[in-house]
């Protein structure tokens, strides 16, 4: 009877407590969510203007290179102890003398014919004049004066070969003596002590020491950051020339020197379409080896350097960090009421670490700086203002 009736009474008591509850419910009270606002860096855009650089880097070449030849043929006399690879010389400075005996003879030759056809148009001269009085007194046929006429034009014409022949012995016995074009760096001798050199041989090659070159590629679109004129030729004016700062790396040190770009190469490059520019910069004036700061040390050829180059100055710029870029062409603006928003931009210019925006944010807004990845459209932030 006990397995019987223990179970009915179980199962009658839980029936009426399930009716209890679900005719008398607890009621709960509603609440809102409570939102946590996100912590996000800001910086406010402010209107600046700019000064552009334009970066680029290059190698180092000579502005005046020259290949000096013998004008003259003989065998190798004396050669300058400079005359050495990496040799330095000045202006006019000899470099190396050939044997000049055959050619001071010959300056002594033209040197005799010419005193005697100085002699010879003396006299012929003097003969005319005489002639010319005799003929007024009709003491002298024409035909003689004519001879006379005819001999003293001769001595003339022979006179002017034999002065044309003594300046060319003098000036091939000058040209014994090879002489440097201009200040100049000794890049290699080919020829030595006692070697028979012929007429436009090759002796040096040498490069100019006042002035080196410096190619730099820039992108088409670099050129418009630049204050010159597009359609220039030639060389630019010093006005019109701006200015560039070269650093490179010598002797384990960072130097740095100054140069300006005086032209742009006419071509462009098919394959990186690029424009090669030419960087001028003045060598030093000193010779001083003791001297080792950066400004007096002789930019060497050969040497790469990255350059910076003065461009033009723009306005009504807003200047930010490049992290700030999302999607390309978005920022995130944080409103008055601490609401974050993307917001589309013009990029004028995208640098390696910051990005100048030419139009879609008003002085004064906020716009995000922390790396943020999920971002949701009119999200709550609480903004920490930066300063730069």
């Amino acid at each position: 009877m006990k397995r019987i009736l223990l179970p009915i009474g179980i199962l009658v008591v839980c029936i009426v407590v399930a009716g209890i509850l679900v005719r008398s419910p607890t009621e709960v009270a509603e609440s809102s969510p409570e939102i946590i606002s996100v912590a996000v860096r800001v910086i406010e855009a402010q209107l600046e203007s700019v000064q552009l650089t334009v970066e680029s880097q290059g190698k180092v070449q000579p502005a005046q290179t020259a290949s000096i030849s013998a004008a003259v043929a003989g065998p190798v006399a004396w050669i300058s102890p400079v005359m050495e690879a990496g040799g330095y010389v000045k202006m006019g400075e000899p470099l190396l003398r050939l044997d000049s005996v055959d050619f001071e003879t010959a300056r002594e030759r033209s040197a005799a014919a010419l005193q005697q056809a100085e002699a010879e148009s003396r006299f012929s001269a003097s003969e005319l004049e005489r002639f010319l009085e005799l003929a007024e007194k009709n003491l002298a046929s024409d035909s003689q004066l004519q001879d006379i006429r005819r001999q003293a034009e001769v001595n003339s014409a022979r006179l002017v070969d034999a002065q044309a022949s003594y300046r060319q012995a003098k000036l091939d016995l000058d040209r014994t003596e090879i002489k440097a074009p201009f200040n100049a760096i000794i890049e290699s001798r080919d020829v030595e002590l006692g070697q028979y050199v012929s007429r436009a041989q090759s002796v040096a090659v040498v490069h100019g020491a006042d002035e080196v070159e410096v190619r730099l590629p820039l992108a088409i679109r670099q050129l418009g950051y630049l204050d010159i004129p597009l359609g220039s030729r030639g060389v630019l004016s010093g006005e019109q020339a701006p200015n560039v700062s070269l650093l490179g790396y010598y002797g384990g040190e960072a130097h740095n020197w100054k140069g300006q770009l005086v032209r742009t190469e006419a071509v462009i490059d098919a394959n990186s379409n690029t424009v090669q520019t030419i960087i001028r910069v003045d060598q030093p004036k000193s010779a001083d080896t003791n001297n080792t700061s950066s400004s007096q040390i002789p930019l060497p050829i050969g040497l790469f350097v990255q350059a910076d180059i003065a461009g033009k100055r723009v306005d009504n710029l807003i200047v930010l960090p490049r992290s700030v870029i999302r999607n390309n062409n978005q920022v995130l603006v944080v409103d008055s009421e601490n609401k974050m928003y993307y917001r589309e931009v013009e990029i004028f210019r995208l640098e390696e670490s910051r990005v100048l925006i030419s139009s879609g944010l008003l002085p004064g807004e906020f716009i995000c700086t922390s790396p943020i990845q999920a971002v949701v459209e009119g999200m709550s932030v609480q903004p920490i203002i930066e300063v730069i």
